[in-house]
């Protein structure tokens, strides 16, 4: 390592800064964010600054630096446009043995600051050495979002119990069983989501009786249209903490991919007259599942609650007291219509929309077709690719024009994503010679025809 990572504790601890500019003003709000007392020595200081210096929250020397100026502090940060003077601050700094650093300018610096990802008392710091301070930035930036703000409450809940957990557990492996039980687990979640005292209670519980198995609970949580870049961070992070991951056929493998390595995986995906499980069997795998003491993650394609069944799996759940949350996730139309460049909704072309599942349980096609053929309007279809001719036939039967612009949007949002646009009396035709298959939506409606100049991911195949 050309650096060796350390944390200071500058809490009420004399630091100094050269330079009044925007540069200076930005290390003077992190030094004062880890409670530094900041002496700022510049001739003059930009509007913030000298806000903070006339309510004395920093002590500012309004001069030129000085040799001499530089002793008795625990940081010096040099921040002026002149560097003959940073390098001044830098050597004297460091001939004293005191911590320097010239902002941007690694060569004359004795320590460098890093990005950092502030959960405090969770604190992540990102550095490359100096030299490629915006790739340090941009990690930064995906940490932040992998690394929900809640963090922080755990971390502080967490340390309110270190010293009954180390005289509970003598043992070290029994101390981290028992925190990757509790940092990975409902009460987790509890405390994230702001019910600290009901985590506490189970803490309590938990140290009282640690010998008795863990409580289950079950996430239903929705991985979107395929991409997984568009999981939310939700989903994510129970994506890395799950036991067991029910999955189902519209999960992708690069999603899959993101899930604990060491879960096991138990596909339950179901398509057209071929379930692998029936739902009621899914619903009591759950069940069992979250009765043996398992996180279980339910992933699902697109939303739970969008022709997901994830009504009927949480009332199954319910009526077991088993302990569950749904998190939603982008729903497949919005997704392919997104990535197709077609609006669902627009001032111009439809005032609503409307999403429809393409067929029922036993294969019937029984929709309200007065409401789905009023002008104005974008009809989505769910699984309803097999099932076109005779839907197509339908919304013309039922009085929409047969040059109505119509799509089919195949494995949406993703690398392998095809889009076919045509009419409803031209795209069962089209589905067919370009070899569509499921996982497709289609769409219907107007504002099909701005794919052509709205289409921003793939064109579509065929043109109206």
């Amino acid at each position: 390592m050309e650096y060796f990572p350390i944390f200071l504790r500058l809490q009420d601890e004399p630091c100094l800064l050269v330079g009044g500019g925007e540069v200076a003003l930005r290390k003077v709000r992190l030094l004062r964010s880890a409670g530094a007392r900041l002496t700022v020595v510049a001739p003059a200081l930009v509007a913030e600054l000298a806000a903070m210096a006339d309510s004395g929250e920093i002590r500012h020397l309004p001069r030129a630096v000085a040799a001499e100026d530089i002793s008795g502090y625990r940081l010096v940060v040099a921040a002026t446009d002149d560097r003959e003077v940073n390098r001044m601050v830098s050597q004297a700094a460091q001939a004293q043995g005191i911590p320097a650093n010239v902002v941007d300018d690694p060569e004359l610096s004795s320590y460098i600051t890093p990005s950092i990802v502030d959960r405090s008392p969770l604190v992540i710091a990102v550095s490359t050495g100096g030299g490629v301070p915006v790739l340090a930035r941009l990690i930064r930036a995906r940490l932040e979002g992998l690394i929900p703000a809640g963090f922080g409450n755990l971390a502080r809940f967490a340390s309110r119990f270190r010293d009954q957990v180390k005289a509970r557990f003598g043992n070290v492996e029994e101390r981290r069983a028992f925190w990757e039980s509790v940092l990975e687990g409902p009460l987790a979640e509890r405390v994230m989501n702001g019910d600290e005292a009901a985590a506490e209670a189970d803490m309590l519980a938990r140290l009282a009786a640690s010998d008795t198995p863990p409580s289950g609970a079950v996430y239903l949580v929705g991985a979107g249209p395929g991409n997984p870049d568009l999981l939310t961070f939700r989903a994510l992070r129970l994506m890395q903490q799950a036991d067991v991951v029910l999955y189902d056929n519209l999960v992708s493998d690069p999603l899959l991919e993101l899930v604990r390595r060491d879960a096991e995986r138990i596909f339950v995906g179901k398509q057209r007259a071929n379930h692998t499980l029936p739902q009621e069997d899914i619903n009591s795998l759950m069940v069992r599942l979250a009765g043996e003491g398992k996180r279980v993650l339910r992933l699902k394609g697109g939303d739970p609650f969008t022709f997901g069944r994830g009504g009927e799996e949480i009332e199954a759940l319910a009526a077991e007291g088993i302990p569950f949350e749904v998190v939603p996730g982008i729903t497949s139309a919005s997704g392919a219509a997104a990535y197709a460049g077609i609006p669902l909704t627009h001032r111009d072309y439809a005032q609503s929309v409307t999403f429809v599942t393409g067929h029922r349980q036993d294969g019937s096609i029984t929709l309200d077709w007065p409401a789905l053929t009023r002008t104005q309007q974008t009809v989505v279809v769910y699984m309803g690719v097999t099932m076109a001719a005779e839907l197509c036939a339908e919304f013309i039967r039922h009085g929409k024009a047969g040059t109505t612009p119509a799509a089919v949007v195949e494995r949406a949002t993703t690398e392998r994503q095809r889009t076919v646009i045509g009419t409803l009396e031209t795209l069962p035709g089209l589905i067919q010679a370009h070899s569509i298959s499921s996982p497709a939506l289609i769409i219907v409606g107007d504002v099909v025809a701005l794919s052509s100049r709205l289409g921003w991911f793939r064109r579509a195949e065929t043109a109206l």
